[in-house]
C-alpha cells in the first residue's frame, strides 16, 4: 500500500481504507466513461454519446476511480448504474444511500436500489459493486502539483532515516545522470535522524561532478553542495535576502550548503527551466498518480508557468482530472489582465486565486511566532514576505475580486492575516469572499472564533498533524500546541474545514488523512490514544472535508463534492463500507 506506515500509524487500524478494482480488469488497463455530446445537443440513445476507452478511470494501487463530465436527463434510462453495494453521497441529513445513476457524466438519482434498478436500459452499463462503497471524487485543495510530477522521477529522501542513508541516495541517484545535470526534489525531514541539519560535507564528496539542491519536505529550506554554492554565487559574505537565512558555520563563517525561504531562491534561479516537453510529462505524471490515489480535483498553489502547462493539457485534450490554478499575489495586477484577456477558465480548469506567504514553517522554524521557540530561543520564526507590501497587494486584489489565498502557520502570522482579512472586509464590503489561510497550523485561542466570524476556510493538512506531532511540543511547548491542527475546535466554532496534502510536502494519500484527522496517532507510534486527541474528528466530517468542503473552498460545490442530482459523477470506489 502506498504509504504504508508500521503498527500504530496509517495503514494499520484503517485497514479497511483499502481500495479495490470495481472491473475486473487486468491492473495495467486504464478506463474513463467518455462523453462525446455538448450539452446543447439532443439526447438520442445512450450508447451513442458514451464509448468506454482506456483513457482515464485509473486502475492503479488497488483502486478505481470514475471521473465522467458531460450533461444530464432524469427522462430517459441510464448510461451507467452502480448497484449492490452502499453509497455515501454527502448530503446533509441524509447521507447513505443504496444505489446511484449516472447520466451523460451527471448523477442522474442516488436512492435505494430498486429505484435505481428502475432507471436500466437496454445499453445501460451496470456495475455491481459486491458490497463495496461510493463516495464523492476527493478533492486535494492543496497540491505543489507540477513539482510533485517532477518528485516522482526524482531522488526520494522522505525517509532517510540517518546521515549515511541521507548522502547514499543522493549518490546512488547521481550514477544515472549526466555530468552538470542538477539533482533536485529530495524531500527530507532532518527530524528522521534527531534533528541535525544535514550540511554540504554530508555530500559534496560524492557529488562532485553534479550540482545538488534538495529541499525539507516542507519546502521552507534546502541543502545545496559545494559545487550548486559556488555557480550561485553564494559565499559567506553574499547578503541575505529578506524573509530568507544562509546558514553559516559558526567557525570558518562560511555557507553549511542551508538556505531557508527566501534564500532559496539565490539557488533556485541558477537552476535550468524545465523545457515544456518535461512539464508536459511532469504533469501526466502526476495526474495519474493523483486519479490513483481516488483525487478527481486539486487546488494547485504554483507559478505563472504552471497555469500555461495546465491549458496545454486542457486544449490537448490531456488534463484527466479538474485543477484550481493558483498563481502568485504579486504582482496581482497580472492576474486581473489575464482575466480581461481570457476570462477564468471553466469546469476543467479555472483560475482567479492569489498565493501569498506571510511566514515559513515549523519544521524548519520559520513559522511565526509570539514567543520564540523552545528549542531555539534566539529566533520567533520569520516572514517570508515584507508586511506592508503583503497587505497592500492584499487589498488590492480583493478589491479586484480575487479569491486570496494566503499561507500562515505561526499564531502571530495567523492574527495577523485575519487582521487584514477583517481590513479587506471593511474598506471593500460585503461580497462572498471565502477567504482562505493555507495550513493555520498554529492559532492562538482567539483566532478560532475568528475564522468563522470572518468567513474565513481553513485550507489544512491533517497528515501534518501526526508527522509533526513527533516533534512539535519539542519545537513550541506544551501550552501552544493545545490549539495545533486544531480541527475539532473549528468546526465546533463553525468554520467550514477545507482538507488537502500539500503534496509533495505530505503524501497526497487520502487514506492516511482521514487517518490522521480521525484518530492523530502520530506516524511514530508514540500517540496510541491520539495526539492532542481532544482535535480528533469523526470520520464523516474529514470525508465532508476532503469534498464538499474543498468544493467549497474552490467555489465549486454547486457542482461536485456531493453525490446528487444534477451534479458532476465525480466518484469513487472504496473496497468496503466505511461506516459498517
Amino acid at each position: 500500500m502506498q504509504g504504508a506506515r508500521q503498527e500504530g500509524g496509517p495503514g494499520s487500524e484503517y485497514a479497511f481504507l483499502r481500495f479495490s478494482f470495481i472491473f475486473q480488469l487486468d491492473s495495467a488497463d486504464w478506463w474513463r466513461i467518455s462523453f462525446h455530446r455538448s450539452c446543447s445537443e439532443p439526447f438520442q440513445n445512450s450508447r451513442e454519446r458514451m464509448f468506454i476507452s482506456r483513457v482515464g478511470l485509473l486502475v492503479l494501487s488497488g483502486l478505481a476511480v470514475l471521473s465522467a463530465f458531460g450533461c444530464s436527463s432524469p427522462e430517459v434510462p441510464a448510461d451507467v448504474v452502480f448497484i449492490g453495494g452502499s453509497v455515501w453521497s454527502g448530503v446533509p441529513g441524509e447521507p447513505m444511500a443504496e444505489a446511484l445513476a449516472v447520466k451523460a457524466g451527471f448523477v442522474q438519482a442516488v436512492g435505494t436500489e430498486r429505484e435505481v434498478r428502475a432507471l436500466r436500459g437496454r445499453g445501460t452499463e451496470v456495475v455491481r459493486l459486491n458490497g463495496r462503497m461510493v463516495v464523492p471524487g476527493f478533492i486535494d485543495s492543496h497540491t505543489h502539483f507540477i513539482p510533485g510530477g517532477f518528485q516522482l522521477s526524482s531522488v526520494d529522501l522522505r525517509d532517510a532515516d540517518s546521515r549515511e542513508e541521507f548522502g547514499a541516495r543522493i549518490v546512488r541517484f547521481m550514477r544515472g545522470l549526466e555530468p552538470g545535470k542538477w539533482i533536485v526534489g529530495g524531500d527530507w525531514d532532518h527530524e528522521m535522524w534527531g534533528g541535525e541539519l544535514p550540511n554540504k560535507g554530508w555530500i559534496d564528496g560524492g557529488t562532485l561532478s553534479n550540482p545538488v539542491f534538495v529541499s525539507r519536505l516542507d519546502g521552507h529550506m534546502g541543502l545545496a553542495n559545494s559545487l550548486a554554492l559556488e555557480l550561485a554565487g553564494i559565499t559567506g559574505s553574499t547578503p541575505v535576502p529578506p524573509g530568507g537565512e544562509i546558514v553559516l558555520d559558526p567557525e570558518t563563517g562560511e555557507p553549511t550548503g542551508i538556505l531557508k525561504d527566501e534564500a532559496m531562491g539565490l539557488v533556485s534561479r541558477v537552476i535550468p527551466e524545465p523545457t515544456e516537453e518535461e512539464l508536459d510529462k511532469a504533469l501526466d505524471d502526476a495526474i495519474g498518480y493523483a486519479l490513483s490515489m481516488g483525487v478527481t480535483q486539486t487546488h494547485h498553489m504554483g507559478s505563472w508557468g504552471d497555469l500555461e502547462t495546465f491549458r496545454r493539457a486542457r486544449a490537448d485534450g490531456r488534463l484527466k482530472m479538474r485543477v484550481y490554478s493558483v498563481v502568485p499575489i504579486s504582482p496581482w495586477e497580472r492576474l486581473r489582465d489575464f482575466v480581461e484577456a481570457n476570462g477564468k477558465g471553466d469546469d476543467y480548469l479555472w483560475w482567479g486565486g492569489l498565493k501569498g506567504f506571510v511566514d515559513g514553517s515549523l519544521g524548519s522554524t520559520t513559522a511565526w511566532f509570539y514567543d520564540s521557540y523552545t528549542d531555539d530561543p534566539g529566533t520567533s520564526g520569520l516572514l517570508t514576505t515584507d508586511t506592508a507590501s503583503l497587505r497592500r497587494w492584499a487589498l488590492a486584489g480583493d478589491e479586484a475580486g480575487f479569491h486570496l489565498i494566503i499561507h500562515a502557520i505561526g499564531d502571530r502570522a495567523n492574527d495577523w492575516l485575519l487582521g487584514v482579512y477583517e481590513e479587506a472586509v471593511q474598506r471593500n464590503g460585503p461580497r462572498d469572499r471565502r477567504f482562505r489561510i493555507e495550513h493555520a497550523q498554529h492559532l492562538s485561542p482567539d483566532a478560532i472564533g475568528r475564522f468563522s466570524d470572518l468567513g474565513v476556510i481553513p485550507a489544512m493538512q491533517p497528515y501534518h498533524a501526526i508527522d509533526d506531532g513527533r516533534w512539535a511540543e519539542k519545537r513550541i511547548g506544551p501550552e501552544r500546541i493545545k490549539t495545533t491542527y486544531a480541527f475539532r475546535s473549528l468546526l465546533d466554532a463553525g468554520a467550514s474545514l477545507s482538507f488537502g496534502s500539500d503534496w509533495t510536502v505530505a503524501p497526497m494519500d487520502v487514506r492516511q488523512g482521514l487517518f490522521a484527522a480521525v484518530t492523530r496517532r502520530t506516524t511514530d507510534g508514540a500517540n496510541p490514544d491520539g495526539w492532542v486527541p481532544e482535535e480528533r474528528i469523526s470520520l464523516e466530517e474529514a470525508l465532508t472535508a476532503y469534498t464538499w468542503g474543498s468544493a467549497y473552498a474552490g467555489f465549486m460545490e454547486g457542482k461536485v463534492g456531493r453525490l446528487e442530482f444534477a451534479r458532476y459523477a465525480d466518484l469513487v470506489v472504496l473496497s468496503k463500507d466505511l461506516f459498517a
